[in-house]
């Protein structure tokens, strides 16, 4: 089964080697039949400390690191854009 990536932004970097990257998505509510927002908080390890509040990053699956760390840092899409243009 493939690994999931996620896309989200930096919410905090207090901790040593982990970001809190905050995950959005939308989706079409069965009922209601309109677009709806819904947040998810993911703990992702950043072992380089490089990635700060407010950066857009890709996270991806990974073996568990700690007790709520599931998620490695995979890019930083503000840096890969950077080099792009």
């Amino acid at each position: 089964m493939p690994k999931r990536i996620l896309q989200g932004k930096v919410t905090s970097d207090k901790n040593a080697q982990t970001v809190t990257v905050l995950v959005e998505r939308r989706f079409k509510h069965p009922l209601l039949n309109k677009i709806v927002r819904s947040t998810k908080k993911y703990r992702a390890h950043d072992a380089e400390n490089h990635f700060k509040v407010g950066d857009t990053v890709r996270i991806i699956e990974c073996a568990p690191i700690s007790k709520t760390k599931r998620w490695t840092v995979l890019t930083d899409d503000s840096a890969s854009q950077a080099v792009e243009a």
